[in-house]
């Protein structure tokens, strides 16, 4: 089965697959966080979304609350900050677990996807982004640290749309 066919809920509560959401998009799966040093990478992701959208690109937000506590708000608190604060407007996800006993699916495959060092495994943090191609294949893995307008992101973005 394709990460595209995978079943998943939004934030809304509504069942879905990736591929419903996206369309024929590319993919930047990101596991956000309201409260975290990091969030402000939703900026980055918006301006993405932004800037690669109208050529079969989305950003996927999966909320996480599995690092030290920093997605702790209700569905409604959380698409009320995304919206507000940042202007999200990418598809966001239920809440879930990336790691663990209650990974989510989508992750136990995501996290088979070494990063540019070819180090797989667990996700180290908020905003860990793996990004697919049309066909629901992983093509790239960026740690947390990695900004989304990082040149290697682009470049991986760019290559996945060509």
């Amino acid at each position: 089965m394709s990460l595209r066919d995978l079943p998943v809920r939004t934030l809304a509560d509504k069942s879905t697959t990736l591929g419903e959401l996206a369309g024929d998009a590319a993919i930047l799966v990101v596991n956000v966080a309201s409260r975290c040093g990091l969030t402000p990478q939703y900026a980055g992701l918006v301006r993405l979304q932004d800037r690669f959208g109208d050529r079969g690109f989305t950003v996927v937000g999966v909320p996480c609350n599995q690092f030290a506590g920093q997605e702790p708000g209700s569905a409604d608190e959380i698409q009320d900050f995304c919206v507000t604060t940042y202007g999200v407007d990418f598809p966001l996800l239920e809440k879930a677990d990336v790691n663990g006993e209650a990974r989510h699916p989508l992750y136990a495959t995501l996290t088979e996807t070494p990063d540019a060092t070819g180090a797989a495994g667990d996700i180290q943090w908020n905003f860990e982004k793996f990004l697919l191609d049309r066909e629901g294949n992983v093509v790239g893995r960026f740690r947390p640290q990695t900004e989304p307008e990082d040149p290697t992101v682009v470049d991986a973005i760019e290559k996945t749309l060509a």
